[in-house]
């Protein structure tokens, strides 16, 4: 058995069967077995079982947000906010499992006609992170079940309840037997690996790191499989001097705080320009400061606890390499002083452009802070790392910030606003942040192969 710890307290907080590898291909047999009929009912059909999910899963919201933050351990508000952003990927592709497109033309030589149809890829294995365990579940599931293809879904080991939750929620909104299967292995790698040998499962969609992806991709490369790959981020959040420091010190605390830092989106590298360096480090200084620590569940805390001890050590290692690097703390750099997995909020100012911390996913509440003064030099700062999933720009010049947007070699751009997530945008990156995207009518081309009939009829 797997058990399930809650960050707050690191008491055991449920368990669940460790899937072995036979349950695993098990799994995956039970998903080939399905297929042949899911893929032959209608798009409406799809779409209404999806669309029912995304009912019963706003029903549940309090119970799903209260089980997210028992496992995950972030604040009960932002685990609502998972719940409702999770859900809408359910109601977005039920109503993309109808707009399934095709194509009907004639070649341009006059000899024959063309004829473009999209279908199923197949038997997908979904893996998934820890830090969204509802929404980069229902990210894949969503437009996976609405393309026809069904499903093995593999949540991490940190977070499984609510993947377990999510299938139990489709199972209600009338899923056939097979279509959705969720097994939980720790460690996961033989199992993944077993799964992927089958020949069986013709499409791989991950999210997480860099490092696993890319032994995925490896691994999958040896039966050329259909691989989505959702990595990791180091996104640079730029302050220009002319920003409305009020929409930007508000941007910045959404765009580092959500999920209290573990996010692939997180803003990790903040770039502010040296004329208003001083007045963005002090308000933004005295905003993390008033955020608490503590218990997710607890109305009074804004900000929970990482997801294990390990993370915590992780967090609390790069900052006390900051430091020796040259970097002030102004406010926290000190792990929670109880049972919990917590790191305090911190600001670091006076980080050197050659800090490590700038070349490392944070994945928690730590802001380093580094001062600019050259517009054109900051691109290439911005650019200088391996990872370009998402970039902030904070500016009142339009045409700069769109400038700066096309410039920026990252996949999406929040231009003053500190939130680019939604079920209808394409949702991925660029360099080792990827390949593919999800969310949009891009997230249902994912999982669908295109074929090509010539003919004269």
């Amino acid at each position: 058995m797997i058990n399930v710890i809650n960050p707050a307290h690191g008491t055991v907080v449920g368990q669940v069967h460790n899937a072995s590898v036979a349950d695993c291909l098990a799994a995956v047999d039970a998903a080939h077995g399905a297929f042949p009929a899911w893929r032959s009912t209608s798009p409406r059909q799809r779409g209404e079982i999806l669309r029912k999910a995304f009912e019963l899963m706003m029903q549940s919201q309090e119970d799903l947000a209260r089980l997210i933050t028992q496992e995950n351990g972030k604040v009960l508000s932002d685990a609502r906010a998972e719940v409702g952003y999770a859900a809408e990927f359910f109601r977005w592709f039920s109503e993309e499992a109808v707009r399934i497109d095709g194509d009907y033309r004639r070649a341009p030589n006059g000899n024959n006609w063309l004829l473009v149809m999209r279908q199923p890829v197949g038997v997908s294995l979904l893996a998934t992170p820890w830090n969204f365990p509802a929404a980069m579940a229902t990210r894949k599931i969503g437009p996976a079940l609405a393309a026809g293809c069904t499903v093995v879904l593999k949540p991490a080991h940190e977070t499984p309840l609510t993947a377990l939750a999510i299938g139990e929620i489709l199972n209600k909104a009338g899923v056939p037997d097979g279509v959705v299967n969720v097994v939980v292995a720790d460690p996961p790698g033989p199992a993944v690996e077993a799964m992927l040998d089958t020949g069986k499962v013709r499409k791989l969609s991950f999210t997480g790191s860099t490092r696993v992806g890319s032994l995925l991709l490896r691994h999958a490369a040896k039966h050329v499989i259909n691989c989505s790959m959702e990595l990791g981020g180091n996104a640079p959040l730029i302050v220009f001097d002319d920003a409305d420091l009020d929409v930007a010190i508000e941007g910045t605390m959404l765009a580092k705080m959500r999920n209290g830092g573990a996010a692939c989106t997180a803003a990790n590298r903040l770039f502010v320009h040296d004329r208003v360096y001083g007045e963005f480090a002090e308000r933004l200084t005295q905003k993390m400061a008033t955020l608490r620590l503590g218990d997710g569940l607890d109305p009074s805390t804004t900000v929970g606890p990482v997801v294990s001890l390990a993370q915590q050590q992780r967090v609390a290692n790069l900052v006390t390499t900051a430091k020796s690097e040259g970097a002030n703390v102004t406010c926290g750099g000190t792990v929670a002083d109880d049972a919990s997995f917590g790191y305090q909020p911190t600001v670091l100012t006076d980080v050197p452009f050659t800090a490590s911390i700038l070349n490392e996913e944070v994945f928690g509440p730590v802001a380093p802070l580094v001062r600019f003064t050259d517009a054109d030099d900051i691109v290439a700062h911005s650019n200088s790392v391996d990872h370009g999933l998402v970039s902030y720009i904070f500016t009142r010049d339009i045409g700069r910030g769109m400038r700066l947007a096309e410039a920026l070699d990252t996949g999406m751009v929040g231009l003053n606003r500190g939130l680019v997530s939604d079920p209808a945008a394409p949702f991925g990156g660029t360099k080792a942040s990827g390949l593919g995207r999800e969310g949009a009518h891009d997230g249902l081309l994912a999982f669908l192969e295109t074929k090509y009939v010539a003919g004269n009829w």
